[in-house]
């Protein structure tokens, strides 16, 4: 038997077992259907996300200025006719947009903008939503949950929750790394701190975040962390990582999730879709890990750079879960370089993939083309075991893929979390 041959038996044996579904994705910007209008659905919402508006801008004669002021609605007009009307959408965000029309039972080309506005005119919210996880094969997601976000922290204090399929995480981006912009924020929802970091504000920071954890009951906190972080710079932003985020961790028992290497604004012109990478120091991951055994880290680097290194360091440190393709990594050709990499040196300890979806039908074509390279990935690994003599069972086929979606993930951040 060829190589081809086997690996493409092995591709079709794996590709049922993904096709099953059951996927947790453990990190979107999605929310549930009682969160109201901070759900983000319907074709404007796609077209006007920042993938696609910041490719747009190569193609639109518009300046960004001129863009923004615009109505949502005239905004994505603008992104259609520039990405699938004057070009061919052979981008993977743009490609993405395709596959989720089809999945919906839509025609992009015979319907068109106005005739795809036509049939999301009928959909209702929630039923959508319920929709989109079907089709995705999504059986939960995490949220990326802010308690400094006026309108989200309205929702919770209006009873937003009770969907078990939409679980949380709690978003401690402002609260640590902008710290003079965010203490009015914090002031105002009654908690007696200051700009500067005295032993009261530290102390009052602790208990808004006590106060915000026993409300959301998350499964785990996050930070996204720019590529120049360091913990002992003597930066307020260090102090407050050190002194209030990894302590109200240790206190939970919340794993941490780490996604290091964005840089803010590169062209600040360009709103949310301005933001750029930066090769990080992955020293500052290799002492927090050594010096906070006991904390448990999930860690998502931007940088394909930072790949390699972030595979070598979860080897000597068990307390370190990578995890998915973030951002500019989420491409076929990285996603499959980065996933092929992580199992030749870690096997499917680590989590191969989050969607980061902001728009919930993002998750259809997100999912959709993982699992493509999935099974691609896999069958290759199994056929090189099947060669050196090593059948795997169905079963064990079916633990692999639960582990590396979701399950090793669920496994990890249950370990040792405070009643």
């Amino acid at each position: 038997m060829t190589d081809a041959v086997r690996t493409q038996r092995w591709k079709s044996k794996v590709s049922r077992v993904l096709a099953s579904g059951g996927t947790t994705d453990i990190h979107t910007h999605l929310y549930g259907p009682r969160f109201g209008d901070l759900v983000s659905w319907g074709i404007d919402d796609q077209l006007t996300y920042h993938y696609l508006v910041a490719e747009s801008f190569r193609v639109l004669k518009l300046s960004p200025k001129d863009f923004f002021i615009l109505p949502k609605s005239r905004q994505a007009e603008l992104v259609w006719e520039a990405l699938f009307v004057g070009q061919s959408p052979l981008s993977e965000a743009t490609i993405g947009l395709v596959t989720t029309l089809n999945a919906l039972g839509l025609d992009p080309r015979k319907d068109g903008l106005a005739g795809i506005r036509r049939w999301y005119a009928g959909q209702k919210r929630a039923d959508f939503i319920s929709k989109c996880l079907d089709l995705s094969g999504v059986q939960s997601v995490y949220m990326t949950n802010s308690p400094v976000d006026p309108v989200e922290a309205a929702c919770w204090n209006n009873g937003a929750k009770g969907d078990e399929r939409f679980k949380t995480a709690l978003r401690v981006d402002g609260l640590i790394l902008n710290w003079a912009d965010t203490a009015k924020t914090v002031a105002n929802q009654g908690f007696k701190v200051g700009k500067t970091l005295t032993g009261k504000t530290i102390r009052e920071i602790r208990r808004f975040l006590d106060v915000w954890t026993a409300r959301m009951n998350p499964a785990y906190a996050m930070i996204s962390l720019p590529p120049d972080f360091r913990t002992e710079d003597g930066s307020q932003r260090a102090s407050l990582f050190r002194d209030v985020l990894l302590a109200h961790c240790a206190e939970h028992g919340l794993p941490l999730a780490l996604m290091i290497g964005v840089k803010r604004s590169v062209n600040p012109a360009l709103g949310m879709a301005g933001d750029g990478s930066g090769l990080a120091d992955l020293r500052t991951l290799e002492d927090l890990c050594r010096s906070f055994p006991a904390q448990r880290f999930l860690v998502t680097v931007l940088a394909r750079e930072n790949q390699h290194e972030l595979c070598v360091l979860a080897r000597k440190f068990g307390n370190l879960h990578p995890f998915g393709c973030w951002w500019f990594t989420n491409i076929p050709s990285i996603i499959n370089e980065i996933t092929r990499m992580r199992l030749e040196l870690l096997g499917p300890t680590f989590t191969a993939q989050h969607s980061d979806s902001r728009v919930t039908e993002h998750l259809i074509y997100k999912w959709s083309h993982t699992r493509e390279i999935l099974a691609d990935v896999l069958a290759s690994h199994y056929a090189r075991l099947d060669a050196s003599g090593w059948l795997v069972s169905p079963a064990e086929i079916k633990r692999d893929i639960h582990a590396l979606t979701g399950g090793g993930f669920e496994s990890f951040v249950g370990g040792g979390r405070a009643a």
